[in-house]
């Protein structure tokens, strides 16, 4: 069995569902949510899931580098053995990236290799893509470049605005991300794209 820590730094609502989906004969099991924010309100969530929680609040470390031993020294304590970021609003050094590399996912709000960084549904909107989605990747030092492990799209609706198109991509980010860290656990790699669907009508 595959002990899984969480990074977040919001809301976490993809934690819940990665959290909700680890049971029964899935091959892994939630050890950790870690937030770099205290006010985060998915440590909340996750202390009723019964996971346990942590805090390394990277405003009180001088530069990346000492926030990411604190960082790890947690991770140390709880044992996993795969990181998933969902939320974490933090770049991570190279040096923790590869120490993690291999083990550690991501999911991101666009098509990757479409819309890298911030801002993608504005993005997408302002490009005239015909769809959005979602991406679930390995985390390399390269930001959001990782091998791809699946896929969810969504249509772009002609009166979209990035708020609205957000919540139809989260929807899918609640299927595709379970889904693909189930078959990592288990130590499958290879890429999976959902049906599309179009969320929320």
């Amino acid at each position: 069995m595959k002990r899984v820590a969480i990074l977040i730094s919001g809301g976490g609502s993809n934690m819940v569902r990665l959290v909700e989906s680890m049971t029964g004969d899935h091959p892994a099991r939630s050890c950790l949510v870690l937030a770099n924010d205290p006010t985060a309100g998915g440590l909340a969530k996750a202390a009723a899931l019964g996971v346990p929680t942590a805090t390394v609040d990277h405003r009180t470390y001088p530069d990346r580098a000492a926030f990411e031993v604190a960082l790890q020294a947690e991770l140390d304590a709880a044992r996993p053995d795969m990181l998933a970021l969902a939320g974490f609003m933090r770049i991570l050094t190279e040096p923790f990236v590869r120490q993690w590399q291999g083990r550690m996912l991501n999911i991101h709000p666009s098509l990757l290799p479409k819309y890298p960084g911030l801002h993608t549904h504005a993005r997408a909107i302002e490009a005239g893509d015909a769809e959005a989605g979602c991406t679930v990747h390995e985390v390399i030092p390269d930001i959001d470049a990782g091998p791809i492990l699946g896929q969810a799209r969504v249509p772009v609706r002609p009166d979209d605005t990035p708020d609205r198109l957000a919540a139809r991509v989260l929807a899918q980010e609640h299927r595709l991300y379970p889904a693909v860290l189930r078959r990592f656990a288990a130590g499958r790699r290879e890429r999976l794209d959902l049906p599309p669907v179009d969320a929320m009508d």
